[in-house]
């Protein structure tokens, strides 16, 4: 509520506006009764409305205005006014300690006379139980004659909403939603770290903002600083100050003081403002010349100077340890978890697939993947700094973890498994690493990871390099073994396993025992399982974080699962992402911090378009569903799809009568569809029989699934050749990951189809996926990570002969166009790229790629667009053409977060 000059409240009038702040506005007013002028803070409105509130508020002015002492700006009285509530306060003439500040550093010879009047204005309050829990330079004011005013004692409680566990707030300095179990009060840069962690203070609060006051005089900078007030909290509780930046003139006992002033630890921390005052007042009188001139050190031998502190140690430790077993009554509730929102630091896109988000184990540094317009790289923000910093070397990178001592970042890219150090230098190869997901590095010195996205279990390597050694075996049904975590202690490993590369969650948690032992699943239909320090394994299920007790020796589950909290970016593998399935953006330190990317479940539900050469996007089938692997038929009329529904079943949908017809109907998962030639049937995937083998069924839905494969390995059908004699497909095979198989087929509707004998015809130690048969049936399209990434080839078909390399920069998802000469594929940042093609007897040669749209597509499933028969139009998901709209920038912070944990789902001993 702005007054204009002239407004009377009560026997005061505005005379002018002095400023506003979280408090209220405030203006100089004069008091006609007694002829003086005055200080008027307006309360905010939100006061005004609440009766419980101002009823609190009036009882705690009542003790504010008990303050009576020359360094305290006085509370004169309350005075009201229709809506209008108001605080009749001393006005205080002069600069404040900021705006000095802001010219650079103080003196140390005008500092201590500053700072002494300060600790004389809290220790006064503290006496009478009084905590200012807002001081801060802004609230101090210097007059001409030296004379100190400390502002605003108290108010942040008295203005503070009525205690409630379920109401958020905000504290009267920052726009900073925190629970009510002890809502941050105060400027964060001035927070003490218990007030940063929503916990109850007391009069060390105090001493914290003091040690915070007394730094920025000395030095003209602050001793915690971000760009926002989560980064800024962040440093509070996990960065000490910069204390290089002290004037050479502070002396061993200035620096004392300041440093048992910003002790982290309120127990460590010097436990009354009257102390700070007499060491001042001793500096001022008998020591300035250790004030002003460098100290002696006179030599002590080392065992005298070790001998008291060591005596003390002992002494403090029995101490601690008498209290912990004889006074439980003393343990303090959990403190409430308290979430930030922050920025990365850096204009640039966190890379949503995978998993992207590390934290040093301390949670000083925060690592991710991101991209901006020249690629995708690693950076690095040392939390409680400004600015994110790209890290050199680290091209493509992705999947970034920790060494345990937070010295070094191992990362994938480029088929390799690599290392940086978090300062900075050159990258070291470890080893090849094809398409991995996820590793992580043990207390022994080892990484586990995973070599390859489907068809392999898990390999381990030195981390000074070497060659990987198999570390673990898929187990029955398993295709693939993803993001592990070593547990401490390297006792056993965690992992995701899935039946499937595209997950449709059908994951499982596993853990394996070392350095032998047999495997045993702790949860079914979660993925990115991980233990915390906490006690507990956390893991996500459909975007929602879940956690349970787990007993560390017994290496198994101790309770039962509760949901923690929802919208965390992941990949259960229906959607965007499918390749990534199992991964989750989240990171945790062991101290209990957490920081995830929000989302939920990436890309579940889109609607299908069109996409033209020019990147023009129409609706091809305008409702939003959960769907993936696009195939036309060959007339081009129909667009068959799978669309998980909880569980994935193949649809066919006609887009002229905008009809959507459901083909298959078993419980189990049916996905990937692939039209014959002739346009009658459908060939897809399914695990009716537990193993993804391939199945055909009528278009139309009539008639009999029919089995076409049996095995134990996952199958994905790719194409068939114009004969309809031979369907191309994926098999996943234990020893050589991902292979190229045909299947004969002979037969008609009359006799009876009889499908043959697979052969192979392309197995390496490399993955191979998606062979595509030319339109003439002479050649096979199809990725391969051979390179160390994946591109497209092309070889002839039945073979032998030669193999051609299409594309340049990677490339996934060949398909062939029925009308021109040309190839299509994926780019590794999601365009669509083409290369024309030309056949010189049994020789085959492509040009330079180009891209065919700069629009790009969205991921979704094992295939995510298609080209339509006329070779003009794609369907597909389009990104959003406004990418900042997409733009992943913002990370959301929890502190506290281990504390929450124990509060919903207690950790008991055995």
């Amino acid at each position: 509520m702005t007054l204009a000059s002239g407004t009377r409240l009560g026997p005061y009038e505005i005379l002018a506006p002095l400023g506003a702040g979280g408090m209220g506005e405030v203006y100089r007013a004069r008091d006609t009764r007694l002829d003086r002028d005055v200080a008027i803070k307006i309360l905010p409105d939100a006061f005004a409305a609440d009766p419980e509130r101002r009823a609190r508020f009036e009882r705690e002015a009542k003790t504010l205005a008990s303050l009576n002492h020359q360094n305290i700006a006085h509370i004169h009285g309350i005075e009201e006014s229709g809506d209008v509530r108001a605080l009749v306060m001393e006005l205080v003439e002069g600069p404040t300690l900021a705006d000095r500040i802001a010219q650079g550093p103080i003196a140390i010879g005008e500092v201590l006379p500053i700072a002494k009047q300060i600790a004389d204005a809290l220790e006064a309050a503290h006496e009478q139980g009084i905590i200012h829990r807002d001081l801060k330079p802004a609230n101090v004011n210097v007059r001409g004659d030296g004379t100190v005013k400390v502002l605003d004692f108290g108010l942040a409680k008295a203005l503070d909403p009525v205690a409630s566990a379920s109401i958020q707030s905000q504290s009267p300095t920052l726009t900073l939603g925190a629970t009510m179990a002890g809502v941050i009060l105060g400027t964060a840069a001035y927070a003490a770290p218990e007030q940063a962690r929503g916990k109850t203070v007391d009069k060390r609060a105090d001493v914290w903002a003091f040690g915070c006051v007394l730094f920025e005089m000395l030095t003209g900078r602050r001793a915690f600083e971000g760009d926002d007030v989560s980064i800024t909290l962040a440093a509070v509780m996990m960065k000490e100050p910069d204390w290089t930046a002290l004037p050479a003139a502070a002396t061993p006992a200035l620096r004392r003081l300041l440093r048992s002033c910003l002790e982290k630890d309120p127990k460590q921390r010097l436990q009354a403002i009257g102390d700070a005052r007499l060491e001042i007042e001793r500096l001022l009188g008998g020591a300035l010349e250790e004030t002003f001139a460098p100290a002696i050190a006179v030599a002590v031998p080392p065992w005298r100077r070790a001998l008291p502190w060591a005596l003390a140690g002992a002494l403090a430790l029995a101490l601690l340890t008498v209290l912990a077993l004889w006074a439980p009554w003393r343990t303090a509730p959990p403190a409430a978890p308290l979430r930030l929102e922050a920025t990365i630091g850096a204009d640039v896109s966190i890379v949503n697939l995978g998993a992207s988000l590390a934290l040093s184990s301390d949670g000083s540094i925060l690592a991710f993947a991101a991209q901006d317009s020249q690629g995708q790289k690693l950076y690095i923000r040392r939390l409680g700094e400004l600015r994110a910093t790209p890290l050199a070397g680290t091209a493509n990178a992705r999947d970034p973890f920790f060494s345990p001592d937070g010295q070094w970042i191992a990362f994938f890219a480029d088929g390799k498994l690599k290392k940086i150090s978090a300062t900075g230098g050159a990258a070291v190869t470890l080893c090849d690493a094809g398409d991995a997901r996820g590793g992580t590095w043990a207390e022994d010195g080892s990484i586990v990871f995973q070599p390859a996205a489907a068809g392999a279990g898990l390999s381990r390597v030195s981390s000074a390099g070497g060659a990987p050694a198999p570390l673990t075996k898929l187990g029955t049904g398993e295709v693939t073994q993803r993001w592990p975590q070593v547990l401490p202690g390297g006792k056993a490993v965690l992992y995701t396993a899935h039946s499937t590369v595209s997950g449709f969650d059908d994951a499982t948690i596993v853990l394996q025992p070392l350095p032998d032992g047999a495997p045993k699943v702790v949860q079914r239909g979660g993925y990115y399982g991980r233990y915390l320090r906490s006690g507990h394994l956390v893991y996500v299920h459909q975007g929602t974080l879940f956690a349970e007790p787990f007993d560390l020796a017994r290496l198994e589950p101790a309770g039962q699962p509760v949901p923690v909290m929802e919208g965390i970016s992941s990949y259960p593998g229906t959607g965007g992402g499918a390749g990534f399935s199992g991964s989750a953006q989240m990171a945790w330190t062991e101290t209990g911090t957490a920081i995830y990317l929000a989302g939920g479940n990436v890309a579940d539900e889109a609607p299908i378009q069109w996409m033209d050469r020019t990147g023009k996007v129409t609706a091809l089938r305008a409702t939003p569903t959960n769907w993936s692997s696009p195939a036309f038929s060959p007339d081009g009329r129909r667009l068959a799809i799978d669309i998980n529904n909880g569980q994935a079943d193949v649809f066919v949908y006609e887009w002229a009568r905008d009809t959507l017809t459901r083909v298959t109907f078993d419980a189990k998962t049916d996905a990937k569809p692939v039209w014959t030639p002739d346009g009658r049937r459908i060939v897809f995937r399914s695990d009716r029989d537990k193993t993804f083998n391939l199945y055909w069924q009528r278009a139309d839905g009539s008639g009999d699934v029919q089995r076409l494969t049996e095995g134990p390995n996952s199958q994905v059908p790719a194409s068939w050749h114009l004969s309809g004699k031979f369907l191309a497909f994926t098999e996943t095979r234990p020893q050589t990951g991902n292979d190229l198989m045909i299947l004969p087929i002979e037969g008609n509707d009359a006799s009876g189809w009889k499908p043959g004998k697979p052969t192979v015809f392309l197995s390496t130690p490399f993955n191979e996926l998606e062979p595509m048969f030319s339109p003439d049936g002479r050649w096979i399209a199809y990725f391969s990570a051979e390179s160390g990434r994946f591109e497209v080839y092309v070889r002839p078909f039945p073979g032998p002969g030669g193999k051609w390399q299409i594309s340049t920069d990677g490339g996934v998802l060949p398909v062939w166009s029925r009308t021109r000469d040309e190839i299509f594929y994926g780019s590794p940042d999601n365009r669509l790229m083409a290369a024309s093609y030309a056949v010189e007897g049994e020789s085959f040669r492509a040009d330079k790629p180009r891209v065919w749209s700069e629009r790009r597509f969205t991921q979704r499933g094992l295939r995510n667009f298609n080209l339509h028969p006329d070779g003009e139009r794609f369907a597909l998901a389009a990104a959003p053409e406004n990418e900042s709209a997409v733009k992943q920038d913002k990370l959301v912070f929890i502190f506290n977060f281990f504390d929450e944990l124990r509060r919903i789902a207690p950790v008991t001993t055995r």
